[in-house]
């Protein structure tokens, strides 16, 4: 995971994740991406036995540093946050080698780098509203003219970070797409902006492709386009809609049959937009609207289905 030190504990899911695996007395390791290694051909790494505490001024406790093989856990979680770069990928290396000599990894390493967030969508194109993935300036201006509004994006981001709502009659289009193409050398997502933002961003949480029964709607600060959290948006809770469920039949199968174990779908109105498999969140948030426990459904998913028997 990232650093523990720095987490905020009100809006960590990985937090939950780990209140959830301690709760079933599971002995915990802590790392972070710059304690693996490879090392005489076996994945291993600097670690510590950790415990937590749902306490805002002291919620973590290390109480054991070893250095181990990471075959010899039961079962890793991979929660490293975004930007998806070459670091990124270098872990899942270390991470498949582990799973090659036994190790369990929730989300698997080659679904991770199979699966972007945000050009996977286009795997189901009955679920997402009209989407053009590009770096070629004549490409992102033609299909921009074709809609009032679109949202332009990296595909590597997270958070609402460089999310830009434009029109082709904006006269910073031309900057805009620039700037997020780095002057046309890296591929960038453009998608019809859907009006019904206004409504909220949902996250839908995938539990080894079935869905949580409910999703919070992430609604935009007035003057915003973006619905996340981080770019201030709130927080509701709401029941799955018709479509919503639709959209978790049609894409949850492909997802765990690529090992991705929890995943986060991000739906707009009618309409898939992202699909989160690298740290979706929104656990805390809503266990604390609906006194569910979403990490205690994960482990037991981990416990009953994945672990071995």
């Amino acid at each position: 995971m990232d650093p523990i030190s720095g987490i905020n504990i009100k809006k960590d899911s990985t937090f939950a994740m780990l209140l959830a695996a301690q709760k079933k007395d599971w002995e915990i390791y802590y790392m972070a991406m710059n304690d693996l290694f490879i090392h005489e051909q076996r994945a291993k790494s600097n670690t510590s036995i950790i415990s937590v505490d749902d306490n805002k001024t002291n919620w973590y406790k290390f109480h054991q540093q070893l250095t181990i093989s990471l075959a010899d856990l039961d079962v890793i979680l991979m929660r490293i946050d975004p930007p998806f770069n070459m670091e990124y990928i270098y872990c899942t290396y270390i991470l498949e080698l582990a799973q090659s000599e036994g190790a369990i990894i929730i989300n698997d390493p080659a679904g991770l780098r199979d699966v972007n967030e945000k050009v996977f969508i286009n795997y189901f194109p009955k679920c997402i509203a009209p989407t053009l993935v590009s770096k070629n300036q004549q490409h992102l201006i033609e299909f921009i003219g074709n809609h009032d509004h679109v949202i332009l994006k990296p595909l590597d981001g997270m958070g609402g970070k460089s999310v830009f709502k434009s029109s082709h009659n904006d006269p910073n289009l031309n900057v805009i797409i620039e700037t997020l193409t780095f002057d046309h050398s890296r591929f960038i997502m453009a998608q019809e902006y859907i009006p019904e933002i206004s409504e909220g961003d949902k996250r839908i949480l995938l539990i080894n492709g079935l869905p949580v029964e409910y999703a919070l709607a992430r609604i935009p600060m007035a003057g915003e386009s973006r619905g996340n959290l981080a770019a201030g948006g709130t927080g509701k809770g709401v029941e799955l809609t018709a479509r919503d469920q639709w959209i978790c039949e049609q894409v949850g199968p492909t997802l765990a049959k690529k090992g991705l174990i929890f995943v986060g779908l991000d739906v707009i109105g009618d309409y898939l937009t992202e699909i989160n498999v690298t740290s979706p969140t929104c656990i805390r948030e809503l266990d604390a609207i609906y006194n569910i426990d979403i990490g205690t459904q994960l482990m037991d998913v981990i416990e009953k289905n994945i672990l071995p028997r």
